[in-house]
């Protein structure tokens, strides 16, 4: 497990697929990610099943705050077509429980795998995506090391309308000199 101030982060199980697929069932919580459609349980596991079978690198993580003695599951956060020979990964993270949202723990989640993608995974540069109409989510990015790269016009169609993706990346220089900050 990866552990921060607030939050740990551990491979997803099982157990936790309904959970996603309430979350992921919300209009409001969809609508910053990259799924537009609703999702039964079937395709939930289905897509777990395949996961499985993928480079570990790859695997999503959960992301959990502690709750008394113990841990509640609000998100998960995962790195994607990580490229071995250029060293990059686009980075994903989605905070299902709005009861949390706006309280930095995406920040948190971001900066906990920032840590792990140049520390562990030797990765020379992770990137996003984040939609333009998401200023909240472009905020926690910026916090945890992120700079804004530029933007692809309208390349969303997203509840009649297009918005465009910006993109944003830091790099292994860059995250080591804010850790180097004090």
């Amino acid at each position: 497990m990866i552990f921060g101030k607030r939050i740990r982060l551990r491979k997803i199980e099982r157990l936790d697929l309904p959970q996603f697929v309430e979350w992921l069932n919300d209009p409001e919580v969809r609508r910053g990610l990259g799924a537009y459609l609703p999702l039964s349980m079937a395709e939930e596991e289905r897509w777990f099943e395949k996961m499985l079978e993928g480079s570990p690198e790859e695997h999503p993580l959960a992301i959990e705050i502690r709750e008394g003695d113990g841990w509640r599951l609000i998100g998960s956060t995962s790195f994607f077509d990580i490229h071995r020979r250029s060293r990059h990964a686009e980075f994903g993270i989605v905070i299902g429980d709005k009861s949390i949202w706006n309280q930095g723990y995406g920040t948190e989640a971001a900066g906990l795998m920032l840590d792990h993608g140049f520390g562990t995974l030797n990765l020379h540069r992770i990137y996003l995506r984040v939609f333009s109409n998401n200023p909240r989510a472009m905020r926690a990015y910026e916090k945890a090391g992120y700079k804004f790269e530029g933007t692809l016009r309208e390349a969303e169609y997203r509840d009649g309308e297009y918005i465009s993706d910006h993109i944003m990346s830091v790099l292994k220089q860059e995250w080591e000199a804010r850790k180097n900050t004090p």
